[in-house]
């Protein structure tokens, strides 16, 4: 097995000659993209928190309706919200749609309603870290700032046949290095926008179509039989089982709905009622104590509907699903920021996490004759 070549950073010449492949590949195959017809800092960010995490076909719409809902930062940082998460609902990962409406403001309040342009300077602001910073810089300002996502990663690591894991914090930081030797030259936005591109549609985790990339005669993996093999990732841990409850719980004809925190996992989102269960508890004792301990109220006539599951990020939730009628007693918040009795039509209205919306669809299934 050949030695793999070294650093970009250490080969001028190389790294010149993969952003000159990489610039005239872009320019003929890139996608049309909404953001991509902008020059607008305020859009340009706006998609690249979308797409955080995120497949580029399910943000288009999302993009579209947030833009025309709040063109501008100033329409984002004295927005409502509920408005916010209403139109990120679906999206997944809240805590960007809370930070971009903290960022907006601190925008107003300390830049003017301007983006700064320096990398530095952007991640001083909510939610923006070295991956955004570095897009917008470079998309929006021409910074030559680099970036690396899931997709730059596996380009590099197979372009140079990195056979480290990529967990670690120094192949990490390698692969930074390696892009900012691609980003210091002309088009540094177009130059990341390539990197993304070739990884999402060429150089692709599986079965990739080396045939039609611009790097091909350049990339080590290939050279060496190793593609299919990289980027060498170890395994994530396993995400955390967690049981909680959920009711729906009647007053005269109406839903009582509850509203997390801000902070923390889908903060400032609606939701059914209801609370962690300990370990070894029932959970109908766990709903009961959650009732009492969250909100100082009782139900009669608790009856189980079923479960359902939803993953997060690093949890594996199970929550068991109740129908309940309020037994009276005062609403007393603990731990929810808001609630409302709704009719049972506007509960869906409402943002809330994907968790609930299952929730409501076993409740909807439920009631069918």
């Amino acid at each position: 097995m050949k030695t793999p070549p070294k650093s970009l950073a250490k080969d001028r010449r190389r790294a010149r000659g993969v952003h000159d492949a990489l610039l005239r590949w872009y320019d003929g195959a890139k996608r049309d993209l909404p953001w991509r017809r902008s020059r607008d800092p305020y859009a340009i960010w706006i998609s690249e928190t979308m797409l955080q995490q995120t497949r580029v076909d399910t943000v288009i719409p999302y993009y579209e309706r947030f833009l025309e809902r709040f063109p501008d930062v100033y329409a984002l940082a004295t927005a409502d919200n509920d408005d916010v998460f209403g139109l990120w609902a679906g999206l997944g990962y809240y805590s960007r749609a809370r930070n971009l409406k903290a960022a907006a403001q601190q925008i107003v309040a300390e830049f003017g309603g301007e983006l700064p342009c320096e990398a530095s300077r952007l991640q001083s602001l909510p939610g923006i870290g070295r991956y955004t910073a570095g897009a917008v810089a470079s998309i929006a300002f021409d910074q030559r700032e680099p970036l690396v996502d899931g997709n730059v990663a596996r380009v590099l690591t197979r372009l140079l046949a990195i056979r480290e894991d990529i967990r670690l914090r120094e192949v990490s930081d390698r692969l930074w290095r390696e892009a900012a030797s691609l980003a210091d030259g002309p088009r540094p936005g177009d130059l990341n926008q390539a990197l993304m591109e070739l990884g999402a549609t060429v150089c692709t985790t599986r079965a990739p179509a080396c045939r039609g990339c611009p790097l091909v005669r350049r990339c080590a993996a290939h050279r060496d039989g190793l593609v299919d093999e990289l980027p060498h990732k170890s395994r994530a841990k396993a995400p955390q089982a967690l049981e909680a409850t959920a009711v729906w719980l009647t007053r005269r004809g109406r839903i009582l709905a509850v509203r997390r925190p801000s902070g923390g996992l889908m903060g400032g989102l609606w939701e059914l009622p209801g609370g962690d269960c300990k370990q070894r508890e029932k959970p109908g004792d766990a709903l009961k104590r959650a009732l009492r301990g969250g909100l100082g109220i009782e139900a009669m006539q608790i009856e189980r509907i079923g479960q359902v599951q939803h993953v997060f990020s690093h949890r594996k939730l199970k929550l068991h699903v109740f129908r309940a009628a309020h037994a009276g007693g005062r609403i007393r918040r603990t731990g929810f920021d808001a609630h409302q009795w709704l009719p049972p039509a506007a509960l869906g209205g409402l943002p809330h996490g994907a968790a609930t919306r299952k929730a409501l669809a076993l409740l909807t299934q439920e009631n069918r004759p």
